[in-house]
């Protein structure tokens, strides 16, 4: 049995959440490989809004199986309060969640860390969610860090407390003082207690060696999806440097993050917007500063998940889109947030970029390093509401056409589109 594979394919909040969990129920387990909780997941089932961070986002289904992979950085005070939320809507997540042993532990230092760095980077900050993502994964690389299965060992305070004077050491050299500091509004003694009260009570889930349960798993011919967080446009080898996280948030990833062998790759779902969006700095081509927009991001709701800040909005890339396609090698194009724009009178799609008076059809690493001028091809919009529609044969002529000049443009069909927040609101071919 293979393991499919649903990801994004631009800069994040594509609705990768809404989608794996439409696609659960033809699935046994359903598991994260990458991120931490710099992602935020939205769900909106029975119209009840829910955020996940670092949970999969098939745990609203209690006879599916969802694992943190081992690619995955967890805080467990994050984990807690999103248990405990989960907890209140009626979900026990003891049941069906797994942690694997070898996801790596943001530290309260973790976090005073990314806002050193930056703090110290001034008008050039990376635009950080600040929740310690960045020297979580440097640590990891250079072989500090902590990791879930070290909770269970007798010393694991001395190797916290280890850990933390390197990082109070770094944190001096900025000179920045914890202790004038807070992380989400609260001084860091007392995070820092919150945090270990956390670890304790995530001793009572079951912490497994994730890459056996998952080939094994497959072995017996269960259906594995793994989960992807942020987007292909953001990963660290492929993404706009240094505007990037710091995974690998492409299908190479899902092999490194949860122990699988490439060719056990299946189906890979590229989920993206019938526009564009970006959270935080870097470079981002088609962004419209200006009223249209604004109206996207109204009519889209385009505010972060995680950290509330307004996303940038702009017209659909048609080279980004491409060169995420082949980097992960789509087979299933998802494309969400078609109802956004019901009510414009012209969409535009950009086809390339000019650069020195030349068009350009494809990202390189120079279109994302420096400003370009998209070329539009201009699309009439179909202007008029989505709600109700249930197949492809009827929707809007204009919406149809639109469609077919993305598939045309990428050489890929999209099998599934969604025209709402709402599990319901979802055509699948």
């Amino acid at each position: 049995m293979k393991i499919d594979v649903l990801l994004g394919l631009q800069w994040g909040d594509e609705g990768k959440g809404k989608i794996v969990d439409v696609l659960t129920p033809r699935y046994d387990i359903i598991a994260r490989f990458q991120g931490g909780p710099n992602a935020g997941h939205t769900l909106e089932i029975g119209g009840d809004r829910h955020v996940l961070h670092t949970i999969p986002s098939g745990i609203f289904h209690p006879d599916k199986i969802n694992i943190i992979g081992n690619g995955v950085i967890v805080d467990p005070f994050i984990l807690c309060r999103e248990l405990e939320k989960l907890q209140v809507k009626g979900v026990d997540a003891r049941l069906n969640l797994r942690i694997s042993k070898r996801s790596h532990l943001i530290l309260p230092t973790h976090r005073m860390l990314d806002a050193a760095y930056e703090q110290a980077l001034g008008k050039a900050k990376i635009g950080s969610t600040l929740k310690g993502i960045g020297p979580c994964y440097t640590d990891k690389t250079a072989r500090y860090g902590l990791r879930f299965g070290d909770l269970l060992s007798d010393d694991f305070a001395q190797r916290y407390e280890i850990l933390k004077e390197r990082h109070l050491r770094i944190l001096q050299s900025y000179n920045f003082d914890i202790n004038s500091q807070t992380i989400d509004n609260m001084p860091f003694s007392e995070y820092e207690l919150h945090w270990f009260k956390s670890t304790e009570e995530l001793k009572d889930y079951e912490l497994i060696d994730s890459e056996l349960y998952i080939n094994k798993a497959l072995a017996e011919g269960k259906r594995v999806l793994a989960e992807g967080a942020q987007g292909s446009l953001l990963d660290v080898d492929f993404g706009s440097y240094p505007f990037v996280t710091s995974s690998n948030t492409i299908t190479a990833g899902v092999c490194s993050g949860l122990g699988v062998p490439p060719t056990s790759i299946g189906k890979v779902y590229g989920v993206f917007k019938a526009y564009c969006t970006r959270v935080g700095s870097g470079p981002f081509p088609t962004e419209l500063n200006d009223e249209t927009g604004e109206r996207l991001r109204g009519n889209g709701k385009e505010f972060g998940s995680t950290t509330g800040r307004p996303r940038r909005c702009g017209w659909l890339d048609l080279p980004a889109l491409k060169y995420a396609i082949m980097l992960n090698g789509v087979t299933d194009l998802v494309m969400m947030k078609a109802d956004v724009m019901n009510d414009f009178a012209k969409v535009n799609i950009c086809t390339a970029y000019e650069v020195d008076g030349k068009d350009i059809p494809d990202l390189t690493f120079e279109t994302l390093s420096r400003p370009v001028t998209p070329i539009y091809a201009v699309k009439e919009g179909w202007q008029s509401g989505l709600e109700g529609i249930s197949n492809f044969g009827v929707l809007p002529g204009q919406l149809s056409e639109y469609i077919r000049y993305i598939e045309n443009a990428v050489r890929l069909p999209i099998e599934i589109v969604s025209l709402g927040p709402g599990r319901e609101q979802t055509i699948i071919r």
